[in-house]
């Protein structure tokens, strides 16, 4: 995500560490194009993958998911198109705001 903010002009988010991406003040309910979203695994017992929402439709999120792989591993390959349910997204942050 840091790498895609970079890209874009933008001085934060700045961090690897994808609990870090969710901090209090920078989250929503909701989600729409360029809202970061957080994975929660429950082996780890917290936010452990993230990505960038693309656009939302009904109860579907498609978003930009980098580390990953087709299969959906966390550490994978490559950067994928990714198609989630909305009620498997933990948390969203807006770094616009």
């Amino acid at each position: 995500m840091s790498w895609c903010f970079g890209k874009a002009g933008y001085v934060l988010p700045k961090t690897a560490w994808s609990p870090a991406l969710f901090p209090a003040s920078r989250l929503v309910t909701t989600a729409k194009p360029g809202i970061v979203y957080g994975l929660y695994f429950p082996t780890l017992k917290r936010i452990a993958h993230c990505g960038l929402v693309e656009s939302v439709r009904n109860d579907l999120i498609y978003g930009l998911e980098g580390n990953t792989s087709l299969a959906g591993s966390r550490e994978g390959d490559g950067v994928y198109r990714k198609v989630r349910h909305k009620r498997t997204i933990y948390r969203y942050a807006d770094w616009f705001k």
